[in-house]
């Protein structure tokens, strides 16, 4: 997977400046796989950058490409396609369902494809220290807990590229060392590479690239 901006700058950050390194207002282009992480400090636009490529957001000046195509010519079935094959996503805000239970949150995106058997859904639970809590309701764990949830529902299905905004924010560096090692793994499963973003913290990552904001 190819993924081009091409002076792309989001409406919303057209007051800010941005110097020669970022990449707002400038021209880059990045062939998956490869591990690359985005370092800024919050406000810059993680979120909006991971959004972008996700097709989330779509208010922004400027061209992104995917594998050569221009997004904006993009329907609604080709992001369906592309999110269910190509593009997997760890967002800020984890988007589980709160009033479903661990593991049916992870059926529900793991039914889409048949990506895992169900017993490697509980292997990755009992290696990020969850595997007890699988018939809890997700609104009742904790943010480090949900967090984990969202990290192993990302990884239940083919990707060619992983986009991950800041998602050990609530980890401490052992947990989160542990879900970066099975998030690693499971890519190269796929042969893939994922985007990181992060306030500042490395987490023992021994990335390809580095992006600036």
């Amino acid at each position: 997977m190819t993924i081009e901006f091409n002076n792309v700058l989001p409406f919303p950050l057209q007051e800010y400046p941005h110097g020669p390194e970022s990449v707002w207002k400038n021209t880059f282009k990045i062939d998956f796989p490869k591990k690359v992480v985005l370092n800024a400090s919050s406000g810059k636009g993680k979120s909006t950058f991971v959004n972008t490529i996700y097709g989330i957001r779509q208010d922004f000046e400027g061209t992104v490409k995917i594998d050569n195509a221009d997004v904006s010519d993009f329907t609604l079935d080709q992001w369906i396609e592309l999110r269910r094959t190509k593009l997997s996503i760890i967002f800020q805000d984890l988007q589980l369902f709160p009033e479903l239970t661990v593991m049916q949150n992870l059926q529900l995106k793991n039914e889409l494809t048949n990506h895992r058997e169900e017993g490697r859904l509980i292997e990755m639970l009992e290696l990020l220290g969850i595997g007890d809590k699988q018939n809890q309701l997700c609104k009742n764990l904790s943010l480090g807990q949900q967090q984990r949830v969202a990290i192993i529902r990302a990884l239940l299905q083919p990707f060619e590229l992983l986009l991950m905004d800041e998602p050990f924010s609530h980890l401490d560096e052992n947990n989160a060392k542990i879900a970066l090692d099975l998030i690693s793994e499971e890519t190269d499963l796929n042969k893939g590479g994922f985007i990181l973003t992060t306030l500042g913290s490395y987490h023992g990552f021994d990335y390809e690239q580095e992006l600036n904001l």
